[in-house]
């Protein structure tokens, strides 16, 4: 019998583990926390998203550079058949308000516990074998044409071999739940091209941090309904409605991570990145000027702002935190302000914190069933490749496909 290891037990790693078992390959999976699954879980916290509703051309458009290549990945295993997949698993999905998919129950444990029951019990094929807290270590050099692997285990070294290998090692995201990027120069090392891991779907600091005022009364505290735009210095544009969050040194949350990537390479290109947001996108600029020169009378600006536009503290806050005061002072340069504040940016949060990471193995550097091309027999899946997507559930379902890439691909690899 054929023999395949797989390194991480994320959602890639666990896909290609069940693409290899249903093709009669005995799998031997390693992974370095105590049990798999540990960022998938942290996911489905607040509701675990599977996917999105949207038509798959506007789908395949969330990858940005990428693409053209994760739409060939989800050709097979887009959106209808990660549903499709989780039904099987016994899983119900249902579109929420936004166009996400969700699991009926909102929870990833059910899920994960049905998947990983159906991986140890197959219906056809061998059960996945688990090998917890082992941590990968790099790639020995193959011997009889078997690829060797280095793993660091609570017993000491182990060196484990098997006829191919799948890489689902994770990017350097959230490093406590056992993606830290440190597969990166051990694979360099082996010729692989690798590009430098940044942060993705992360928060910034702004120019010259908030004020110990603002930040201390709003730390945490969201911008709600609210309407960002951002021109890059090529002219792209984007816009959209949402919200996010002020944190103690700048800004995150889902308006934010949804145009990250843009904002990380403008920072890095220019060394600063400048959005505005519109603090009533569902009221016209002259409307807005008219209420703001109403006559406030004795009224604070603050009680006068929130009374005559319904703007409440944080927003307020906010224009007191940018805007120079002679524009406060003047109605004309207020009211054009709360339709576009200037926020600047000057440094992503580290990738430590971030949702995910772009970067990775350079997809350049591999076939198109993910196998490296300088390391005949192994191939890579999930967040280590140089990928990045917004929230939303385009991460997890490009995850799943890159696996299931993988893992067919070394069953096709094995049987020739």
């Amino acid at each position: 019998m054929k023999t395949a290891i797989v390194v991480g037990g994320g959602p890639a790693g666990l896909m290609a583990a069940e693409m290899l078992s249903e093709a009669g390959v005995q799998v031997d999976l390693y992974d370095t926390m105590p049990t798999v699954g540990r960022k998938f879980l942290l996911a489905g916290i607040g509701g675990l998203n599977l996917t999105h509703s949207e038509p798959m051309p506007d789908f395949a458009a969330r990858y940005g550079a990428r693409k053209a290549v994760v739409a060939a990945w989800l050709q097979d295993f887009g959106p209808d058949a990660t549903r499709a997949w989780a039904r099987r698993l016994g899983i119900a999905t249902f579109v929420g308000s936004s166009g996400r998919v969700f699991p009926v129950g909102m929870k990833a444990a059910p899920l994960l516990r049905a998947w990983l029951q159906r991986l140890r019990h197959p219906a056809q094929g061998p059960a996945v074998r688990f090998h917890m807290r082992h941590r990968w270590a790099g790639m020995a050099a193959p011997c009889d044409l078997r690829q060797q692997l280095e793993f660091e285990t609570q017993h000491g070294p182990l060196l484990a071999s098997a006829d191919a290998v799948v890489l689902a090692l994770g990017g350097a995201s959230w490093p406590q739940l056992g993606s830290t990027g440190v597969w990166v120069e051990p694979l360099r090392a082996r010729g692989v091209e690798v590009n430098p891991l940044l942060p993705a779907n992360c928060g910034f600091d702004v120019r010259g941090g908030w004020s110990p005022h603002f930040s201390g009364r709003f730390a945490g505290v969201p911008f709600k309904s609210v309407a960002i735009r951002f021109v890059a210095h090529d002219g792209s544009v984007f816009a959209r409605k949402g919200e996010f969050v002020a944190t103690a040194t700048g800004v995150e949350g889902s308006l934010v991570y949804a145009v990250s990537a843009q904002l990380r390479d403008e920072v890095a290109l220019r060394g600063g990145a400048t959005f505005h947001v519109d603090l009533l996108p569902g009221m016209d600029a002259q409307t807005v000027l008219a209420h703001v020169a109403y006559p406030r009378g004795s009224r604070s600006l603050g009680s006068h702002l929130k009374s005559r536009l319904g703007l409440d503290r944080i927003k307020s806050a906010l224009l007191h935190e940018v805007l120079e005061r002679e524009v406060v002072a003047d109605p004309r340069q207020l009211a054009a302000a709360i339709k576009a504040v200037p926020i600047t940016l000057v440094a992503p949060r580290p990738i430590a914190e971030a949702i995910s990471s772009a970067g990775g193995v350079a997809l350049e550097s591999m076939d198109p069933q993910l196998m490296v091309n300088r390391l005949p027999g192994v191939f890579c899946a999930g967040e280590m490749l140089d990928w990045e997507a917004p929230t939303g559930g385009y991460l997890l379902t490009a995850c799943l496909a890159s696996g299931r890439i993988a893992g067919l691909g070394a069953a096709s690899w094995l049987a020739r």
